[in-house]
This record gives structure tokens, C-alpha cells and sequence, in this order.
């Protein structure tokens, strides 16, 4: 770690670095210098992101790119060049690292009001929006087929016939729920191939906590974890960000009574990422709410496909729980159904 982070060119000597964050992925680490500058030191997962000169090439583009588009210098990370001018560097044991400097502010796992939500959509829109000119087809996807839902159709109907596990005449219910939203499930991607939605720059995990905060206004200054950045639809964007923070229970909630769309929170949502991002076209307005039931029904198939074939990629804490998370995420799209009407009428009354 030491020998890496003098790859890049920070200001001073390190004079401390210690644990930082609460990332799953990466080993990161918060370095500070004898001149007071402080820096964020990252190890890519491999095993994660196999690929990882594609993946440092997307961001090191993306983030070039978007320090042309603001003054600000906090409006985007600012990843630390090598000697040998690339954004990242391979140590003797053959591992990857990169650096970017430190910005002081904060993340939440949940939001604490409805102006927190808000700002992760300024934050996620604005990404939308200042990409809206990047030459999305120069990047990687970093992790092919990730948004293809009938993709993910297919891979569930596959862990049914093969039923690896034996637990595919317990979950009978689960699949023919599925099932029955599949077509309907698979209009993004038809959209996307047939160029009738505009294909972006999208971000991949639009959760809260990959929004920074700043600590005396608490407005969205950047979005941060870049990893799964690549050439995608802002449906998906949008509708992850719903799915995750306008539900009324967590992921693995068992009572499903509890898990329900958020409608207030919906709207809250849906006016600050429109804000941010003016150049939606019509037809993307207009299917804000398909982005929303799409990304939750394609995570519920996600989550069912990994159960039947024996919880190889989620990580599990109990036999069931990818089980109860693809239940949840049904429920979850199911209330989204009961309440479509009115998801329509807020998606283009804003």
C-alpha cells in the first residue's frame, strides 16, 4: 500500500493512512500528506472487476470530462495520474490501484428527509445531463449484459429446467410471477436496440450513499463509485433509484406488508432528477415509471436466479435470503402496479 501510493502524484509525504468508508468492493484507504492534502487510496477488486484497465480507462475519461463541464472543483472526483500518465497502478503482486483526492463531505445509507432523496436526484440527473455529449460508445461496459432484462430472463429460465439446487419446486409461485411481467419487462431493452431511447452515460448504482454531501448545506456535491459506469439507458438509472429509495422496507424485509412504493417519495424523486436532467426526451418522461418496475422485477430475477443455482453471486447471511429478497422486490412491484396511475400522472404532471 505504501509503495502505491507514491505511484501517484500526491503533494507532501504520506503521514498517515488508515481504513476508510464502508464499501463492500474495494479496499479503501484515506491518506494524509505533510502538506495537509488528503487523498483516497483505493485497491480494485479483481475478482469484481476483471478488467480493470477498461474500468480505469471509462473512469478517467468520464471524470476528465466532466471537470470541463463545472467550475466547481468538487463537482466530480479528481483521480491522480502515475508517472506513466495512467490513472492507475499495477503493484509487483499484479495488483491495481488508483488514488483521487479527498473532499470533505458525507454519504447516508437512507435518506434522513425528503431533501436528502432530492438531492441524490440532482446528483444523478446532473450526471445525465452533463454527460449528455460524452461519445458514450467509446466505453466499456465494465460488466457486459448488466441491464439486458431478457437477458436475465433467460439465465432464470435456465436455473429452473437445471434446478442445480433442488429448490425449484418451492419457489413455482415466484417464477410464474415472474414470468408473467416478461414481456412487458422487456420493452427498455427493445427500446435501447431499436434507438428510440437515446443511449447515455449511465452510473449503475444510483444509491444515496454514492452521492456526497456537503457538510454545511448538505447539497449533492458529485457522485462517487464510477465502477459500473458505461453506455446504458437513464431509465435504469431512475429506476434503480427508486426502487431502492422511494420503498417503504428493506431489501430482505420477511413481512411483506411492509414493502410498499413510497409515493410521496416518488414524487420527490422524480422533480429533482427531471430538474437536473432537462434534456429527457418526451419519451423517456413518459417512461419513468416503466424504469422503475423494470430494475425492481429485473433484481427480483436476479435474486431468484441466484437462489436456484445455490447463492453463487449475492452474498447471503441464511439459506433463504435470496428468496426473501426476490419476494420482497415482487411485492415491491406489485404495489407499483396497484399504483401505476398514479406514477404516471406525477411522472408527467412535474
Amino acid at each position: 500500500m505504501e509503495q502505491a501510493v507514491y505511484a501517484f502524484a500526491i503533494e507532501g509525504e504520506p503521514v498517515a493512512c488508515r481504513a476508510y468508508g464502508c464499501g463492500h468492493i474495494n479496499n479503501t484507504f484515506k491518506v494524509e500528506t505533510s502538506t495537509g492534502r488528503s487523498y483516497v487510496l483505493q485497491e480494485i477488486n479483481t475478482r469484481v472487476f476483471q478488467k480493470p484497465v477498461e474500468l480505469m480507462e471509462n473512469v478517467g475519461a468520464i471524470t476528465a470530462f466532466l471537470q470541463e463541464k463545472t467550475s466547481d472543483p468538487r463537482a466530480s472526483l479528481r483521480f491522480l495520474p502515475t508517472g506513466k500518465g495512467l490513472y492507475y497502478h499495477r503493484d509487483a503482486q499484479g495488483r491495481f490501484w488508483r488514488c483521487y483526492e479527498y473532499v470533505e463531505g458525507f454519504c447516508l445509507e437512507q435518506p434522513e428527509s425528503d431533501a436528502d432523496f432530492y438531492e441524490s436526484a440532482v446528483a444523478f440527473g446532473r450526471f445525465q445531463e452533463l454527460l449528455r455529449d460524452f461519445p458514450v460508445h467509446t466505453l466499456h461496459e465494465t460488466i457486459p449484459e448488466f441491464h439486458n432484462t431478457p437477458h436475465r430472463y433467460r439465465a432464470l429460465c435456465k436455473a429452473v429446467e437445471a434446478d442445480a439446487c433442488g429448490r425449484a419446486s418451492g419457489v413455482e409461485r415466484e417464477v410464474e410471477f415472474l414470468l408473467k411481467r416478461e414481456e412487458e419487462s422487456s420493452q427498455l431493452q427493445k427500446l435501447r436496440q431499436s434507438g428510440e431511447l437515446p443511449l447515455r452515460v449511465t452510473h449503475n448504482d444510483t444509491k444515496l450513499n454514492n452521492v456526497l454531501l456537503d457538510p454545511k448545506t448538505r447539497r449533492a456535491l458529485c457522485v462517487l463509485d464510477l465502477d459500473t459506469v458505461m453506455p446504458g439507458l437513464s431509465l435504469y438509472d431512475f429506476g434503480d433509484s427508486v426502487r431502492f429509495g422511494a420503498a417503504t422496507a428493506a431489501e430482505d424485509e420477511r413481512d411483506l406488508t411492509k414493502m410498499m412504493l413510497d409515493l410521496h417519495r416518488y414524487e420527490v424523486y422524480t422533480r429533482g432528477f427531471r430538474a437536473a436532467c432537462p434534456s429527457l426526451t418526451k419519451l423517456e418522461t413518459t417512461l419513468l415509471p416503466v424504469g422503475a418496475k423494470t430494475l425492481t422485477v429485473e433484481l427480483a430475477v436476479r435474486f431468484l436466479t441466484d437462489y436456484l443455482q445455490g447463492d453463487q453471486y449475492f452474498k447471503t447471511a441464511l439459506p433463504e435470503h435470496n428468496l426473501i429478497r426476490a419476494r420482497a422486490q415482487m411485492k415491491l412491484a406489485a404495489d407499483m402496479e396497484k399504483k401505476w396511475n398514479a406514477m404516471q400522472a406525477l411522472s408527467g404532471a412535474i
